[in-house]
Order: C-alpha cells, then sequence, then structure tokens
C-alpha cells in the first residue's frame, strides 16, 4: 500500500471546569463551547431561537434533576437530563431545484416513509448527456444530533461540490440522536448506500456509474463514512472506489499524545448521548477505530482513501493517527493525507471562499478524477 502526503472547550479535572482555547471536539462548527456532563446548570443563558424535542426519560432521570442541563453547546443544542434537547440557531432548510449559480439541479427522495430516511440527490449540468457520472453518497456533519442534508450548510456545500467533481451527489437525510439512537444514523446510511447501488432512481439509472462509487462526509459524517467501509466489506457489500474522510470525528476514553486537554472527555461525554450504552464507552469501534479488539484496518472496503484536517482542530491528533494507522495496517489500497494549516475543524463549511476551502475542494476534485 503507498502512502501519499499532499475554541473553546470546557474542561472537567480536579480543580474543575476550566476553558481551553481549542475548538469544539463534537465537531460541529467553530468556535462553540463543549460542556462536558455536568450536574450544575450553566449560570449564563442566551437567547436564540430553540426547537425542542423530547425523547422518553429514563427512570433515574424522572427522579431527581431531569430538567438540568446535562450537556451544551450554547449556539447550537442542549441536552437535558430527562433527554429532551434544544435545537439552537438551525440554519434554515433550503428547498431543492436548480441552483442558478453552478447550475446543479437537486431533488428529495423519500426511501422509508415509516423511518423518515430521506437522500436529496444532485444532478450537475450535462457537458456529455450520453456520459455516465461517477455517484458519491455523502454524509453530512452533526454530531449525530444536528443538522440534514437538505439544511443551509450543506446544500450550499454540495451543490458546488457536484459542479466543480463533475458527479451525481446523494445526500442522506439520517435520523438523528438523541431522538433516535445510534445505530439509527448508521443503519439509515448503510440502507441509503444499500439503495443507491441498487439503481432504483431514474436519475441514478440514466447518468449514474454505481461502479465508480465514492463516499464523502465531514466529522460525524466522515465517522460514518468508515463504518461503510467497514460494512462494504462484507459479502455482498458494494464496491467503493474511493472513500473521502473529511476532519473525522473519532474520539476514545483516554486521551493521546498530543491531543488538548479535555477533547477525549468531551468527545466521549457526548457519545454517551448520541449513543447511550455503548460497549466500552467512547472506545466503541465506531467512534475509536484504534481501540484495541476494533476490526482491523485491513478490512476497509475502498480502493483508495483520502483523509483531510485541520491543523488547528482539535481532532488533528486522532484524524493523522487514523490516516497513519490505515497507511500501516495490511490494507491494500491507497491512502491520502491531506492538512490544512491554521484552520479549524470543517472550517470549509463557512468559509467556503477562503484559500484553503478552494484548495481543498480542489483536492477533493482531483481525488475523485484519480489524481
Amino acid at each position: 500500500m503507498r502512502r501519499a502526503l499532499c475554541h473553546r472547550i470546557t474542561c472537567y479535572g480536579r480543580t474543575g471546569p476550566r476553558i481551553l482555547s481549542t475548538p469544539l471536539i463534537p465537531a460541529i462548527w467553530p468556535g462553540s463551547v463543549a460542556n462536558v456532563p455536568s450536574q450544575k446548570t450553566p449560570s449564563y443563558h442566551r437567547k436564540s431561537t430553540s426547537f425542542a424535542t423530547k425523547v422518553t426519560p429514563s427512570t433515574t432521570a424522572m427522579e431527581s434533576g431531569a430538567d438540568e442541563v446535562a450537556f451544551e453547546s450554547p449556539a447550537h443544542f442542549r441536552i437535558y437530563k430527562s433527554g429532551r434537547i434544544e435545537r439552537l440557531n438551525r440554519p434554515p432548510v433550503l428547498p431543492a431545484g436548480l441552483d442558478e449559480a453552478t447550475g446543479v439541479t437537486s431533488k428529495d427522495v423519500v426511501l422509508d416513509a415509516g423511518t423518515g430516511l430521506s437522500v436529496r440527490i444532485y444532478l450537475p449540468k450535462l457537458q456529455e448527456p450520453s456520459k455516465k457520472l461517477p455517484v458519491l453518497v455523502y454524509f453530512h456533519g452533526g454530531a449525530f444530533l444536528l443538522e440534514s442534508a437538505g439544511s443551509a450548510t450543506y446544500h450550499t456545500y454540495v451543490n458546488p461540490l457536484a459542479a466543480a467533481a463533475g458527479v451525481l451527489v446523494v445526500s442522506v437525510d439520517y435520523r438523528l440522536a438523541p431522538e433516535h439512537p445510534v445505530p439509527a444514523a448508521y443503519e439509515d446510511s448503510w440502507a441509503a448506500l444499500q439503495w443507491v447501488t441498487s439503481a432504483q432512481d431514474e436519475w441514478i439509472v440514466e447518468h449514474g456509474d454505481t461502479a465508480r462509487l465514492f463516499l464523502a462526509g465531514d466529522s460525524a459524517g466522515a465517522n460514518i463514512v468508515h463504518d461503510m467501509l467497514m460494512r462494504a466489506s462484507g459479502a455482498g457489500g458494494p464496491r467503493v472506489e474511493g472513500a473521502i474522510l473529511l476532519h473525522p470525528w473519532f474520539g476514545g476514553n483516554a486521551p493521546i499524545e498530543g491531543e488538548p486537554e479535555g477533547a477525549a472527555a468531551a468527545t466521549a461525554g457526548l457519545w454517551t448521548y448520541a449513543c447511550p450504552g455503548a460497549v466500552g464507552g467512547a472506545d466503541d469501534p465506531r467512534m475509536n477505530p484504534l481501540a484495541p479488539g476494533a476490526p482491523p484496518l485491513e478490512r476497509l472496503g475502498c480502493a483508495r482513501m483520502l483523509v483531510c484536517a485541520g491543523k488547528k482542530d482539535a481532532l488533528y491528533v486522532r484524524d493523522r493517527a487514523y490516516y497513519e494507522a490505515v497507511a500501516a495496517s495490511a490494507w491494500p489500497g491507497d491512502v491520502a493525507w491531506l492538512e490544512s494549516e491554521g484552520e479549524e475543524h470543517v472550517f470549509f463549511l463557512p468559509k467556503p471562499e477562503c484559500e484553503n476551502a478552494k484548495l481543498l475542494m480542489d483536492r477533493v476534485v482531483a481525488f475523485i478524477a484519480g489524481a
């Protein structure tokens, strides 16, 4: 196998909470604050548009303090001990249709009315109508708690991606935790991937080449890409030409060398709410692919991989460790690495016009093209 190179967070220790200047570990947006689960309600409050939903509270939560904040990112969400979540300042959901700026047309397709699983398909302007396009399945980020395929965050990213790479993109709208705890996101993503390769949609049939299949995702979505690759290696799994992991969200119970203080604890705390009862906590192989006993990386079900990270991202060390582990494994594919100097987590979403975002897009396009 060849190798190619191309904040603030609240930390709890013996002396109580401290604020570190590192980006949000749960990997949602730069500039957020993550609170490791606490028994005290934060002393500050922010006015913001909120959307609250409630999951069935546990017996313990009902007994005492059910309305206390258990985990919070003030700009984005609050999770209460009862299981209720408030999603704050959510970006608008944009309608599918023609994007004048890129010439890309999109549409929504419901795959399972019972669960609500759907996808948004993006078809770029066809230069040669008879020519089949590579198919890229995209999984959005948001710590398994936030965002959607149709949100402005992702709709405005996938349109230019489809146009620049000349690919038919299928963006998956999987169910979110805590209302639908993990593994719901993985199961929905796998169902969507199988649907794509079965070529039941007319756009995929007429314009897509599922023999040139790519997977991509950012943050929690990149975590999902890893899980899809492990599943794809099994009997009957689809052949994946390439996988693009953009700032993947991986963690573990214990810090690793070079990781910012409090980073592992924040990830472990949030994973508890996304996946209650996970065996091994944050050393669940889905969150920590390098944990003892995790499935061997040689089983990754793709021919090529690109792993990307921001140099100032608190997840940088984890992402680099994953890349190096893949490169050192018995996996027969080719893995490439790209780091963006001076950039934080998923910087390319809020800053798509910055130079590093353009360089990252160029690298993704080149990777899909085979370079």
